[in-house]
């Protein structure tokens, strides 16, 4: 999929505008490689520094720590995934295709993603897999909720939960459920290539078996519990 698209992050996200400077469009392209190399954990904006022959301080002055660089990745991630969605429901009106495209829009690994602002998608994909719960769970998510810098990903779970509502107006959980239908379209196929015992797919490792996990959650869902107050 060929996007043309840039973002405009909350300006609390960042301590000034990255994609405004060559260096701030350097530290968040090779971020974003240097972190899915070595992981959250290991990655330090000393070692990004040196990646990029800058220094720590100018690093600084773009992201307050790593954890805000973490959730700007994330926010290109669900800015993408939201845009995505859009796209891929451009004249479909039948419910039930609708959320069949959802879910196929979630499980995407990026590896066909095309796009002209220079960001590495399946390192994106990478990151939101295996990163993501990291950026709310932590003791300070209240004050960082209270500055919207979670907004794009409760858009994101917004526009799916009306989708679900479309299908099934009487359904008393649509947020639940599409933030539960996020979060395993992230956990299973992790699961299924780190803890495989955790999951049905370890053997085939096929993704198309997560699809069809997440689509019988939904249906079974919608379907059996939908009336349910």
């Amino acid at each position: 999929m060929n996007l043309q698209f840039s973002i405009q992050p909350n300006e609390k996200l960042a301590l000034r505008n990255p994609e405004s400077t060559d260096l701030g469009r350097k530290i968040v392209r090779q971020g974003l490689l240097l972190m899915h190399e070595l992981g959250y954990e290991h990655f330090t904006f000393k070692k990004l520094a040196a990646a990029i022959n800058t220094t720590e301080a100018s690093i600084y002055r773009y992201f307050e720590n790593k954890h805000r660089l973490l959730l700007y990745f994330l926010t290109w991630y669900w800015n993408i995934l939201e845009y995505s969605v859009v796209v891929s429901l451009q004249n479909m009106s039948d419910p039930v295709l609708k959320i069949r495209k959802i879910i196929e829009v979630l499980t995407n690994d990026l590896s066909d993603w095309v796009n002209t602002a220079g960001l590495d998608g399946s390192a994106l994909h990478a990151i939101a897999i295996a990163e993501s719960s990291k950026v709310y769970l932590v003791k300070e998510v209240d004050a960082i909720n209270r500055e919207q810098l979670f907004k794009p990903y409760k858009d994101l779970c917004g526009r799916i939960a009306g989708l679900f509502l479309e299908y099934q107006p009487t359904y008393a959980y649509p947020r639940s459920l599409a933030s539960t239908v996020l979060e395993m379209a992230q956990f299973q196929p992790y699961f299924m290539e780190h803890l495989p015992a955790l999951t049905d797919f370890g053997g085939k490792k096929d993704r198309q078996e997560v699809v069809a996990f997440l689509e019988n959650l939904v249906f079974a869902s919608l379907g059996k519990l939908g009336t349910s107050k």
